[in-house]
């Protein structure tokens, strides 16, 4: 490795690293406005200046400068201060002092950096420049005076989310950053330019004004708005969570989140169930806890075992999924589904229903056949990944299933299932660089799986996955991508219909059964089920509406609580308010519910169910850990059941991006995303 020396101590580098990038390898900290890790160099704020020997006796970007053999970096000296206090000094010409009134204030890197490295006066007094706000959608609140044209935002909005609607307009003094056409930016991705932005340029337009950062309880969790699991931190003050943003994970998300894991947390406080209901004459009427568990108990213990059935929502945590696995089992009840839409998957081996390759791993694959599966609504964080491949062209991508924009090229092989089982003798580019891939990946969706012949095309994908040797010594290609966060954990439990019993799609047909026990499942039509319907959830949405009892619960928020991503990856979620109300967590609603069944379960303490939970199943006890990152084989063959494949093509079940749970229906911010994305909401170019 190559040897340089910061301050006049030597460092080992990486061929290719900057001298930014060694500087900070050396410990010494670089200060920055238009640099970032994860976007191109564009050397434009100059903030970054060092002192380079051998070179020109004058300070250069480190940035933008590739590190050398034997260089001297130096960047503490007078000439590299005088440097970047006049490069402060520039900045801060036209910027405002808003600083009292800024959203930024507290959070802000020119604050920050003026402070450790600007001057203590100015010598400027010409008018400051003013610049017109643009319209950026319901999300991006701008104050463009403030703006520096670090070029940040430009440079992700194009480079990482693959939407390019920002731009840098006009030469000089009058340079402005502006959306093209004046329209909203429609990226899943956008928000994440509020936290690029360096200055208070870009805010957020929901959050505006609601708090200083010192006031906020900052507590760190996962995301359950996909089956991704993106690390967030979500900051509450009081009893209401105002904001979420995302924490750096490698392995997971980066440092990015999607529009909606962002801004679905106002529907945390809409439309809330804080108090038992039961309805009587026909209306739903408030009532204590004990009268709630009696009518439920009453109607439960009426009905026989076969005629009680349980569908667990998209939203749920591992210990809820678990507490009523075991309270029902216990009740003789073998009608049990997580999968409300009717997914074919949950017989054999875990490595079938997961997302084998991991989300980083994924990267390594060379050809990859997305089935049924649109990642840019499902999973728009895993998508950027694809879109940093295909720019880098390491990865080609294949497509059966919608034709939709994905951010990047793709082959378009065909609809649906005749093209998926004709795949093997199709003569095309694609199908050769798939049989000649080293590593090829399988990337089969929710569109394709939740169908009525969703067992027929998982045998017809897993026998194509088999075909081109997707799992090999080493590599295993077959990649399953949910859509719920709920979905991987209640798969790992079991919570599928036992011998003889009822999958979602029956238990919700006419006369099926006499008590049916929603957990948070609202994605799924109850109407036509005359079954006595008692709803443990956390908002008034589709499952409250149609139920005779409703027990209400916690929110993601609002609860300790386990979740398994889509690749298998178990991740803590933590408490950061109480739940609303009378509101309960889950697992404690359906202990207390259990006494008076007569099935107490044996557990009083969340830590005493999560040790049940361990010892019963391992897998939950591997906090953070993604069992793909060993590759292990496992036999294709099995995988899927009889049936006629439908001629009906793929489509992805997500229709409504910014609307996909309880949550995000409750929220006016998404609700104004989703109008903006129709077209409902007028926007500027018009």
């Amino acid at each position: 490795m190559a040897i340089a020396k910061v301050n006049g101590v030597e460092v080992e580098f990486e061929p290719g690293m900057t001298v930014l990038q060694v500087a900070e390898l050396a410990g010494e900290e670089i200060p920055r406005f238009c640099y970032h890790e994860r976007l191109s160099i564009a050397g434009n704020c100059r903030m970054c200046l060092v002192e380079v020997k051998p070179g020109p006796p004058k300070p250069q970007a480190s940035c933008a400068l590739p590190a050398a053999e034997g260089q001297e970096i130096f960047t503490k000296t007078p000439m590299v201060k005088k440097a970047r206090e006049g490069v402060m000094e520039f900045l801060l010409i036209n910027h405002p002092l808003d600083c009292p009134i800024c959203d930024q204030g507290g959070e802000c890197d020119l604050q920050d950096q003026a402070m450790g490295y600007g001057r203590d006066d100015s010598r400027y007094e010409e008018n400051k420049r003013a610049v017109e706000e643009k319209a950026m959608g319901p999300l991006i609140k701008t104050v463009m005076t403030r703006c520096i044209q670090c070029t940040r935002c430009v440079r992700f909005i194009t480079e990482v989310a693959g939407s390019p609607e920002i731009g840098l307009i006009s030469r000089g003094e009058d340079v402005e950053i502006t959306t093209y056409l004046g329209a909203a930016v429609t990226s899943e991705l956008s928000a994440n330019v509020i936290d690029l932005c360096p200055v208070g340029a870009l805010t957020s337009k929901p959050y505006a004004f609601e708090a200083r950062p010192w006031e906020l309880k900052k507590t760190e969790s996962v995301d359950v708005m996909d089956a991704l699991g993106s690390a967030i931190r979500v900051d509450a003050r009081g009893a209401a969570v105002l904001r979420v943003l995302p924490r750096v994970n490698e392995d997971v998300n980066e440092e990015w989140i999607s529009d909606k894991t962002r801004y679905a947390v106002d529907g945390l406080q809409r439309q809330r169930l804080d108090r038992p209901y039961v309805r009587v004459g026909g209306k739903l009427q408030p009532a204590s806890w004990a009268q709630a568990f009696a009518a439920v108990a009453a109607k439960i213990k009426a009905a026989k075992p076969e005629r009680v059935g349980v569908i667990a929502g998209d939203l749920q945590d591992a210990e809820s999924l678990k507490a009523t696995k075991d309270l029902f089992t216990a009740l003789g009840v073998k009608n049990l589904d997580a999968r409300q839409d009717g997914s074919a998957l949950g017989a054999g081996p875990r490595e079938s229903w997961l997302f084998n390759s991991t989300i980083a791993g994924v990267e390594n694959a060379d050809v990859v056949l997305f089935v049924g599966a649109n990642p840019r609504l499902e999973a728009p964080v895993l998508n950027a990944r694809f879109r940093k491949q295909w720019i880098a062209g390491k990865t080609r991508f294949g497509v059966i299933g919608e034709q939709a924009d994905l951010t990047f090229d793709y082959d378009y092989l065909g609809a649906g299932t005749k093209t998926l089982s004709g795949l093997a003798k199709a003569k095309n580019d694609f199908v050769t660089a798939l049989k000649n891939a080293e590593r090829p990946a399988i990337i089969i969706g929710q569109g394709a799986l939740s169908r009525a012949d969703g067992a027929a095309v998982l045998k017809a994908a897993a026998a194509v996955a088999k075909t081109f040797g997707v799992v090999r010594d080493g590599w295993n290609g077959w990649n399953v991508l949910h859509t719920a966060a709920a979905r991987v954990a209640g798969l790992d439990l079991g919570f599928v219909p036992g011998e003889g019993g009822l999958s979602t799609a029956d238990m919700l047909k006419p006369g099926a059964l006499d008590v049916l026990f929603l957990l948070g499942a609202d994605e799924c039509e109850t109407a036509a089920s005359d079954a006595f319907k008692v709803y443990l959830g956390t908002h008034g949405d589709n499952g409250a509406h149609k139920a005779d009892v409703i027990l209400p619960g916690a929110a993601y928020t609002e609860k300790n609580g386990l979740y398994v991503n889509t690749e298998g990856r178990v991740q803590m979620g933590e408490r950061a308010v109480f739940p609303k109300g009378e509101a309960k967590e889950d697992w404690s609603i359906l202990r207390a519910l259990s006494e008076h069944l007569g099935a107490k379960l044996p557990y009083d303490s969340l830590d005493q169910l999560r040790a049940k939970l361990f010892a019963e199943h391992p897998t939950f006890g591997q906090i953070d850990y993604a069992p793909g990152s060993v590759a292990t084989s496992f036999d294709l063959s099995g995988l899927g059941g009889a049936g006629e494949l439908s001629d009906a093509p793929f489509e992805s079940p997500i229709k409504a991006f910014h609307l996909t749970n309880p949550i995000a229906r409750a929220s006016v911010t998404m609700a104004e995303c989703a109008a903006t994305a129709s077209g409902a909401a007028k926007i500027a170019a018009e």
